[in-house]
């Protein structure tokens, strides 16, 4: 099978930049990173709703990747941060998350009733972290491995190891019983597996493909992935909404790859055996674990139909980020300081990899109200409801 061949210069370059552009305290050893620190990061701007409404669950509880990572990265040794203009343009100024304004899980908070997460990364807070906190680190993945090359990063296993933190924390801020009777009632939003083949999969420096075809690397991320939910589960989690990846082939960063301006058949086919693999892994823990409630979001899906109907959804350009350099605004991505597009509710993409606000709103939507081509077997608001 061919390989896609990821450009080093344009990766190195932004690398390179944000490092010498973008201020951070760098005091972290890595086994250290994962530890509560300071965030200095402005107050995030209100979510899209409007006034307080009554929550449908206890708390929110999230784990992924740069798609909700809202800070978590801040204070690491990392290439992989957005805490710097533009990012966060219309959300009151940069707070680490990876867009221009909210990411799909603000929006999943705002619909649930609840305020917005605060990152782990923050010193610990009973009142805020009651209601839920996310653990999302960019370039994280499945397996440890991924992103290596960004350094410092937050793999899932590692997220999961934060989350028992909370739990003794909020045990002891609260009661053991408390948190007990909490806790299955909490719903727990879990986005990973874009960098097992963004920052993995597809890159040369994994060796990854020489190893496993697209089928076999499914397998043994979901393998890692049902251990790492079973630990969730035994933690007490019970209700769990479960992201697939979307349609990796046609963000701009491979478009800027393409001879043809497509999205890239290769990346999607590569992609789609784990997507039908986690759903009926979904499926199956349904049936296997007493009491557990999963949700698949059909991410998949989602984007093709937000493609394909992109005018009615109100979006006029599909094919390139709206902060970026070089073709289709994809080969180097969002820089500090760079001047993003003007019209940003109109762009499908923020930056090389990330969609704007106004989709991450839509998709957000789309997961809470959606019917089972977009969300199997139940939506979030019915998930709430169980």
């Amino acid at each position: 099978m061919s390989k896609l061949r990821f450009s080093w210069f344009c990766m190195m370059f932004f690398l390179l930049t944000s490092l010498v552009l973008v201020k951070g305290d760098y005091e972290y050893d890595y086994d250290d990173s994962f530890a509560p620190g300071d965030n200095e990061a402005p107050a995030p701007a209100p979510s899209s709703g409007g006034g307080e409404k009554r929550a449908l669950v206890p708390a929110l509880f999230a784990f992924g990747d740069s798609l909700i990572d809202s800070g978590n990265n801040n204070k690491l040794f990392t290439f992989a941060k957005a805490n710097y203009f533009p990012y966060g343009i219309d959300f009151g100024g940069p707070t680490g998350r990876f867009s221009n304004g909210n990411t799909i899980l603000d929006q999943i908070a705002d619909l649930l009733g609840l305020p917005l997460l605060p990152p782990y990364s923050e010193p610990f807070n009973v009142d805020k972290m009651s209601y839920g906190v996310n653990y999302a680190s960019a370039a994280a993945g499945i397996l440890d491995i991924t992103g290596f090359h960004f350094v410092e990063r937050i793999p899932f296993s590692y997220q999961i190891k934060n989350f028992e933190n909370t739990l003794v924390s909020l045990v002891k801020n609260l009661s053991a019983s408390v948190v007990k009777e909490a806790i299955p009632k909490c719903m727990f939003y879990v986005g990973m597996g874009s960098n097992d083949y963004l920052n993995n999969y597809i890159m040369p420096a994994y060796f990854s493909q020489d190893q496993y075809s697209p089928q076999k690397f499914a397998e043994l991320l979901i393998h890692q992935y049902k251990t790492q939910l079973t630990k969730l589960y035994d933690l007490g989690a019970r209700k769990f909404i479960i992201s697939g990846i979307g349609q990796m082939g046609c963000i701009p960063s491979m478009l800027a790859e393409s001879t043809d301006g497509q999205c890239s058949d290769l990346v999607n086919k590569m992609v789609h055996p784990f997507n039908a693999k986690l759903k009926t892994m979904v499926m199956k823990l349904n049936k296997d674990l007493s009491g557990a409630h999963f949700i698949y979001l059909d991410m998949e899906n989602m984007f093709m139909d937000i493609i394909s109907n992109h005018k009615s959804y109100g979006f006029s350009v599909i094919d390139r980020g709206c902060c970026g350099l070089g073709k289709n605004k994809g080969e180097v991505t969002c820089l500090p300081f760079q001047t993003p597009c003007p019209n940003r509710n109109e762009y499908l993409f923020w930056d090389a990899y990330h969609p704007t606000s106004a989709v991450n709103l839509l998709l957000g939507s789309m997961a809470f109200y959606g019917g089972p081509n977009f969300t199997y077997p139940m939506n979030i608001e019915q998930l709430a409801g169980l």
